[in-house]
């Protein structure tokens, strides 16, 4: 007897789910059916979509939009283009170095897990705070610095790319979600790098017409509304890294009084 397993209400090879079970089409054939293949696959989806956010909303790239025209005010429509592509380019080059290397900075520096999530998580929740006010994370330019980065044309590589886009907020929150080590959170986190990056071309590369209908107002309320979610993840790194102490000097009491 060959067996077939099937997890949702589809026909898959032999076997068909209807509302009485799951019923062979074929004989000789068994079917059986596993709730927990879904619960699973359901699971991954929330996890991966909550990744996907975390990042979105650290890197924010409608609230990004007010700097970003006032900062290229003075270039045609092909030239902020240029500028755009070139910070992306930049910006997920950033990511995706820190990402692949996060792991092995930790075990170079000998940092513990839960510690950088604390440490991220506080770090993180401070860029919150700065948000949730309307302010512009990791931005702090002179005007001197703005300057120079206009006459030198690389307003794409700093202060756009880098901090705008992948500043330590974001490099943070990435490396949070890959320290777990698991090559499934790894391509989740690198898939959610690289769709952000092309919406965040996109808005970028659509700037006046974002700012036109959102204006300042607006954009920073969007920023605010980033700012809250990107709290609420702080606020659990920290929880989920104090558990994770608590649980290994829990473990070495026990072991000691053994």
């Amino acid at each position: 007897m060959r067996g077939a397993a099937i997890s949702s209400s589809a026909t898959v090879g032999p076997c068909r789910r209807n509302r009485n079970g799951v019923v062979c089409t074929k004989q000789h054939v068994s079917c059986t059916y596993n709730p927990s293949v879904t619960y699973l696959q359901t699971m991954e989806l929330a996890y991966a979509v909550s990744v996907f956010i975390a990042i979105f909303a650290i890197a924010n790239p409608i609230g990004i939009v007010p700097f970003f025209t006032a900062i290229t005010r003075d270039y045609s429509r092909d030239e902020q283009r240029q500028v755009a592509a070139k910070a992306v380019m930049m910006a997920a080059s950033t990511l995706i170095t820190f990402a692949l290397v996060g792991r092995y900075i930790f075990l170079f520096y000998s940092i513990t897990i839960p510690a950088f999530r604390i440490a991220g998580g506080i770090l993180l929740f401070s860029v919150a705070f700065t948000m949730l006010f309307g302010a512009m994370p990791g931005t702090k330019t002179t005007e001197a610095e703005k300057r120079e980065s206009i006459e030198r044309e690389d307003v794409g590589i700093t202060p756009m790319g880098v901090p705008m886009i992948a500043g330590p907020g974001t490099i943070s929150t990435v490396m949070l979600f890959i320290s777990r080590g698991d090559i499934g959170v790894t391509l989740v986190v690198l898939g959610s790098v690289l769709i952000i990056m092309v919406l965040t071309y996109v808005c970028l590369a659509n700037a006046d017409r974002i700012f036109a209908r959102l204006g300042k107002v607006g954009a920073l309320a969007i920023s605010r509304i980033m700012g809250l979610i990107l709290a609420t993840v702080a606020i659990q790194f920290i929880i989920n890294g104090v558990h994770e102490i608590a649980l290994e000097w829990l473990t070495e009491l026990q072991a000691a009084a053994v």
